[in-house]
């Protein structure tokens, strides 16, 4: 059964709530389909007025900001040994090549790697266990990962809901082939967004640095 159809058949506060849960718990560091899920939600919720998409976008947006703390603290307190277990249970999530390229994200960017994680699924996974195994200082996590939170589960949500809304309008007035293309379009749309934003990360880590360019290493131990 398909995710949306599936979700049809449950209650909205049950939406909610598994909007929530699956969001946070890949934010905490959890290989689950968030992304997936959200994206269904929201188109649901463009089609059934008894889901509020205020509701399912602060519940999208607490779930993200909430497991990513979590992870941040498990990241923290478990460190190095850490990933290696991870490693060992999710290969493809959490190998070496996947750990290398995160971590040298993280020690370009700092707290952006956070924010822009949000819109890259390898780095959604690894932004709040890595930047505790970092030791990134809480603050600046905490900025990165409200505001992530905010832009990437608030906006994906508006975006496909409102994108949903103009597919039914087409769909009376037109045909099925309005709804197709309404959800291409928001599809090119995200898919655009994390297009320039994976972008962005190659461009600020491409090119030699020197000593004075070279940031200081995030896992630095610093008082929070």
């Amino acid at each position: 059964m398909h995710v949306q159809e599936w979700l049809e058949t449950v209650p909205a506060v049950s939406v909610y709530v598994l909007v929530g849960v699956v969001i946070g718990l890949e934010s905490l560091g959890i290989p689950l389909p968030g992304e997936i899920v959200l994206v269904s939600s929201a188109l649901l919720a463009s089609q059934h007025g008894e889901i509020n998409p205020y509701i399912l976008g602060a519940c999208a947006t607490a779930g993200a900001i909430i497991g990513d703390s979590i992870g941040y603290a498990i990241g923290r307190k478990g460190g190095r040994p850490l990933l290696a277990r991870l490693g060992a249970r999710f290969p493809k999530h959490f190998g070496a090549g996947q750990i290398a390229m995160a971590e040298r994200s993280f020690q370009k960017w700092g707290m952006w790697a956070v924010f822009f994680g949000r819109f890259v699924a390898l780095l959604r996974i690894f932004a709040g266990p890595l930047a505790g195994v970092l030791r990134m200082p809480y603050w600046k996590f905490l900025i990165a990962n409200v505001l992530g939170g905010i832009v990437w589960a608030g906006g994906t949500t508006a975006v496909i809901y409102s994108v949903g809304v103009v597919a039914e309008a087409w769909l009376k007035r037109f045909s099925w082939l309005g709804l197709l293309l309404a959800v291409l379009i928001g599809i090119v749309s995200m898919l655009v967004v994390k297009n320039r934003a994976a972008k962005a990360g190659e461009g600020h880590g491409s090119g030699e640095e020197t000593a004075a360019d070279r940031p200081e290493p995030v896992s630095a131990p610093v008082a929070d």
